[in-house]
């Protein structure tokens, strides 16, 4: 009979980033679930998707029963994007670095990054998405991408992370555009 583990407490921090260009952000939210440090076992992701999915079903509960997709950002929000739509039984697209000759792309930026120019494909007006990654600092990258989502005539219905940190105002900027905010874990104050 298979051992059975207790799956440990999703947790995160925040570390300083080596090497790192001057226009790069110097520090870098780490957490249980990138498997940086310590292997993630299938058990901790799939649990991590199943919590995001009942704060998003609290957060937003009408928005959800139109949603389309989730659209998730590479590299990062993989994983909670794959763990997300596992527990809500929802599709998923994720949008990459690369530029491709692909129908419906729509072109955002990251812009703390070293390659900034991110694309979303398969988009078409009407479509309504929930927008996933592993965190949220300034909010800029998901604000910039609601923002062309809406350009296209998609709708952002919410966004959800894994962390936050609250201290860069993430949350106000996309509270500003009408694109609430669910998290796993808070970090720091707001300012």
């Amino acid at each position: 009979m298979p051992e059975t583990l207790a799956v440990p407490p999703f947790s995160a921090r925040i570390v300083e980033r080596l090497g790192v260009g001057p226009h790069s952000r110097r520090e870098r939210v780490i957490h249980s679930l990138d498997g940086l440090e310590d292997a993630v076992h299938p058990d901790a992701l799939a649990s991590a998707g199943t919590r995001l999915w009942e704060r998003l079903v609290t957060a937003v509960p009408a928005a959800l029963d139109t949603v389309d997709f989730l659209l998730g950002l590479d590299a990062g929000g993989i994983l909670p994007t794959v763990a997300l739509a596992s527990a809500a039984g929802l599709p998923y697209k994720i949008a990459w670095k690369l530029h491709l000759p692909l129908d419906g792309a729509v072109r955002f930026s990251e812009p703390h990054a070293m390659r900034t120019d991110v694309f979303a494909y398969g988009i078409a007006r009407g479509q309504r998405m929930i927008l996933v990654d592993d965190e949220i600092t300034t909010g800029r990258t998901l604000a910039d991408l609601a923002r062309r989502l809406r350009e296209a005539g998609a709708q952002p219905v919410a966004a959800v992370c894994l962390v936050e940190d609250a201290t860069q105002g993430g949350r106000a900027l996309l509270a500003r555009l009408g694109v609430p905010l669910v998290t796993l874990t808070v970090m720091g104050t707001a300012s």
